[in-house]
C-alpha cells in the first residue's frame, strides 16, 4: 500500500489594481480564487489542502509591497502554516522584478512553493525560476508601458488645458470634470493678491488673514475623505501667489498652456505679485535669511520629517543663523520633531568634522577625506555637499546619509587598491554624529568648546594635557597631599581631577600628534572619563591618529 502522502497547505492570494467592479456579487477576486481552488483540488493526490484564510488586495497596484493581505500572507508563511502559494498569474503576485526577488527569497527560506494556475510552473525547480524571471520580466515592461501610456495622455490633456482632477484649488469648484470659479472663494483670492502686491510680506498677510478668521478651501472627496478648513500657512499662501492657475493657465511639469477655465487674477495683478516675490526672494531680506555658506541648507530634517529651514537672528551688527523646523515656522509646533531650533553654524561644524573624522578613518574614503583637508573652506563646503545626501536631527544625533555615487566616483575607484567592497559600501551609507547641546531660551545651544575641525591643534585637549601634567608634578613632589588637595586648590571637583590627570600618562608620541593637531577630531577630553590604559601600545590603538 503506497504512503500516504504528506500534506501541503496551499494558500491562494488575489489581487485587482482598481476598485472598478469589485462590488458585484461575483468579482475578479472571486474569479481568480474560485481557479486557484479548483488547482488545488486537482492536486489532492499530491496532499495538497487549501488553508482556511483569505487573502485579496482589492483596488491596489502591484508595484508595491505594501498591500495589507499580502503582509498577512507572509506573516502567516515565516509561522511555518502555509507552504505553498497559489495565484492566478505572476502578476497578481507582483509587477515589480526587485519586488518579486524579494518575495523569492522569503519563499525560498521558508520552504514555500510558489505556482501560477494559468502559467504552469514550480519555483522549485531551476527551469521553474527560469520561467518566472522571464514572464515577470514582461510583466513588468507591461506596467511600464501602461505608465507611459498614462503620461502621455495626461500631458496631452494638459495641453489642451483640462482638468486632470485632484484636489480643486481656493476659488474654483469642480462640476463636471472642470473648472468652475467659486464667487466668494474667487473675492479672496483676489484680496490676497491685492494685499501681498500692496505690502509685499506673507507673514503680514497670514496675520490679517488669522485675525479676520479666514481659512483654506474645505473639500470633499468621492471617498468622502474631508480636507482643509484650516488657517493658511505662509507655505500655502506663497503656493497660491505662485500658481499659474489664476491667470488662466494649466501647468504640467513647469510648463504653462491656456486652461479651459476662467481666470481670476488679471495678468498686470499678478505681474505684480510676480514682481515683488521676486525682488524678496533676490533681495537682502531673504538673501540674509537664506544663507549660501550653510553646509546642511536643503537637506537637514527633524526626527518628525519637517525640513529645517535657515532663518537668520540679528543682536546689534552682529547676524545670527539658526535652522528651524517647517513646523514651528508654520505654526504647527506640536507636528515638529524633538529639536525645533539649532544655532546653524555651530551644527555644521560637528557634522564636517564627525563626517571628515570617519571619511578619514576608512581606508575606502581616505584618499578622498584628505583630498578635502588641504582643500580651502569653499572647495570643501562644497565636496562635503555633494557626497550629503540627507541629514536627520535628533536631540543627541545627526544621522548622515551620502550619496554613494559621489562618495566612490569613477576616478577614485579605477584603482584596485581603494575599489570599494559591498561591505564598505553598506557600512559608509549613513553614519550617526553625536553631538552635546544644553537648552536657552531661544532653542537648544551646542556644546563647540572641545569640537576640533581637522588638521587643528584642541585648546581644550591641549589644556587638559598641561593641566595633567602640572597636576601629577605636584603630587610627585609632595605640593599637593591628595586628589582632593588639588580640587580644593583648583577649585574644582574631584572626578574633574582624575579625569584630567589621566592625560598625564599619554604616550608621548600621542602628546605630540595632539599638540600638532594630529589626532582624530572626534577625539575630546569625554573620552577620559574613564580609565586609560597605562600600556602606550593599547593607547594607540584607543586613540587613533591622522598621518
Amino acid at each position: 500500500m503506497a504512503d500516504k502522502p504528506q500534506t501541503r497547505w496551499c494558500a491562494i492570494y488575489t489581487r485587482k489594481s482598481s476598485e472598478e467592479g469589485l462590488e458585484q456579487d461575483f468579482n475578479s477576486l472571486d474569479a481568480q480564487r474560485e481557479a486557484g481552488e479548483a488547482y488545488i483540488k486537482s492536486q489532492a493526490h499530491e496532499g495538497w489542502r487549501l488553508y482556511d484564510g483569505h487573502y485579496d488586495d482589492g483596488g491596489i497596484s502591484g508595484g508595491t509591497l505594501d498591500r495589507p493581505a499580502l503582509q498577512r500572507l507572509l506573516t502567516a508563511i515565516q509561522a511555518g502554516k502555509v507552504q505553498i502559494v497559489v495565484v492566478y498569474k505572476v502578476d497578481r503576485l507582483s509587477r515589480s522584478l526587485s519586488d518579486f526577488a524579494k518575495l523569492v527569497d522569503v519563499f525560498e527560506k521558508h520552504g514555500v512553493s510558489f505556482v501560477s494556475v494559468t502559467q504552469q510552473f514550480n519555483t522549485t525547480t531551476s527551469m521553474g525560476r527560469l520561467m518566472l524571471n522571464v514572464l515577470l520580466s514582461f510583466a513588468q515592461f507591461e506596467r511600464e508601458v501602461t505608465g507611459e501610456r498614462i503620461r502621455d495622455k495626461f500631458l496631452a490633456s494638459r495641453k489642451k488645458g483640462m482638468w486632470m482632477g485632484g484636489t480643486p484649488p481656493l476659488g474654483y469648484d469642480i462640476k463636471d470634470r472642470k473648472l468652475l470659479i467659486n464667487a466668494a472663494e474667487a473675492t479672496l483670492v483676489r484680496e490676497i493678491f491685492t494685499s501681498y502686491a500692496q505690502r509685499g510680506c506673507v507673514r503680514t498677510l497670514k496675520g490679517e488673514l488669522d485675525a479676520t478668521g479666514r481659512r483654506t478651501k474645505n473639500f470633499m472627496s468621492s471617498t468622502g475623505r474631508v480636507s482643509g478648513g484650516k488657517f493658511f500657512s505662509r507655505g500655502h499662501l506663497y503656493h497660491i501667489l505662485k500658481n499659474r492657475i489664476y491667470i488662466g493657465d494649466s501647468v504640467h511639469k513647469g510648463v504653462p498652456y491656456p486652461g479651459e477655465h476662467q481666470a481670476i487674477v488679471d495678468q498686470a495683478l499678478w505681474e505684480r505679485v510676480q514682481l515683488r516675490l521676486s525682488t524678496n526672494r533676490n533681495g537682502t531680506r531673504e538673501g540674509a535669511a537664506q544663507p549660501n555658506g550653510l553646509l546642511l541648507k536643503g537637506i537637514l530634517f527633524d526626527d518628525a520629517g519637517n525640513r529645517m529651514t535657515p532663518v537668520f537672528g540679528k543682536k546689534g551688527d552682529r547676524r545670527y543663523h539658526y535652522y528651524v523646523s517647517q513646523a514651528v515656522i508654520q505654526d504647527r509646533p506640536d507636528e515638529s520633531g524633538s529639536v525645533r531650533r539649532l544655532p546653524a553654524h555651530e551644527l555644521d561644524k560637528v557634522v564636517s568634522v564627525g563626517v571628515l573624522a570617519k571619511l578619514s578613518d576608512h581606508p575606502a574614503t581616505r584618499r578622498f577625506a584628505k583630498r578635502l583637508l588641504t582643500s580651502s573652506q569653499t572647495e570643501q563646503l562644497a565636496a562635503l555637499r555633494s557626497v550629503i545626501r540627507r541629514a536627520t536631527i535628533t536631540h543627541e544625533t545627526v544621522r548622515i546619509s551620502f550619496d554613494l555615487e559621489q562618495l566612490f566616483p569613477n576616478e577614485l575607484t579605477k584603482n584596485e587598491e581603494i575599489l570599494p567592497s559591498p561591505a564598505d559600501v553598506s557600512e559608509l551609507a549613513t553614519m550617526d554624529i553625536r553631538y552635546s547641546a544644553r537648552p536657552t531660551p531661544r532653542g537648544l545651544r551646542i556644546q563647540t568648546g572641545s569640537v576640533q575641525s581637522p588638521g587643528e591643534p584642541s585648546n581644550a585637549l591641549i589644556k587638559a594635557l598641561a593641566r595633567g601634567h602640572a597636576w601629577k608634578q605636584q603630587l610627585l613632589a609632595g605640593e599637593a597631599q591628595s586628589f582632593d588637595d588639588l580640587a580644593q586648590k583648583a577649585g574644582v571637583t574631584r572626578r574633574y581631577v582624575s579625569r584630567i590627570l589621566r592625560f598625564s600618562f599619554l604616550a608621548p608620541d600621542l602628546v605630540e600628534a595632539i599638540f600638532n593637531g594630529h589626532n582624530d577630531p572626534s577625539l575630546t577630553t569625554q573620552l577620559f572619563r574613564k580609565p586609560v590604559p597605562h600600556g602606550w601600545k593599547t593607547q594607540r590603538e584607543l586613540i587613533r591618529l591622522i598621518t
